[in-house]
């Protein structure tokens, strides 16, 4: 099976639960244009596994959907387990990003707050952009 992309999501300010947009603007050591985490900083875009949200709304009896664990880019059918800080991914045909970070320090987020369970943790995939790009819903992803 080919990954692709799931969903993007956006939030124009840190600290929102994202909303579900159909393509963005990557831009080069910066992140996704109109996001609240795009800056110059090591956590530019936020990939998740749509794999794993599955699994928490199964174990959970949740609807948790795309944007609503803060993630930018929900991926589905891509093996994260041999992905680690290094790890370039392509999303589309132009952008890249390079894993910066696996999961980070828990904090009582609004992610955390509105839902009771939160994945970025643990397993959220923090990019920074090396190549950007115009990206859509759909899109390959390829590990490089």
């Amino acid at each position: 099976m080919t990954a692709y992309i799931y969903s993007i999501c956006t939030s124009p300010e840190r600290g929102q639960l994202k909303k579900e947009v159909q393509s963005v603007r990557i831009i080069d050591n910066y992140g996704i244009e109109g996001d609240g985490h795009a800056g110059d900083w090591n956590r530019q875009i936020t990939l998740l596994n749509q794999a794993s949200v599955e699994k928490v709304n199964r174990e959970k009896g949740l609807n948790i959907g795309p944007g609503e664990f803060a993630e930018n880019i929900l991926i589905k059918d891509l093996d994260f387990s041999s992905i680690q800080v290094g790890t370039r991914i392509r999303l589309g045909s132009d952008a890249v990003v390079e894993v910066s970070q696996i999961g980070k320090e828990d904090h009582p987020s609004v992610v955390t707050r509105t839902l009771g369970v939160s994945l970025l943790p643990y397993e959220g995939l923090f990019c920074k952009v090396v190549q950007g790009g115009e990206i859509h819903k759909g899109d390959p992803v390829e590990v490089l």
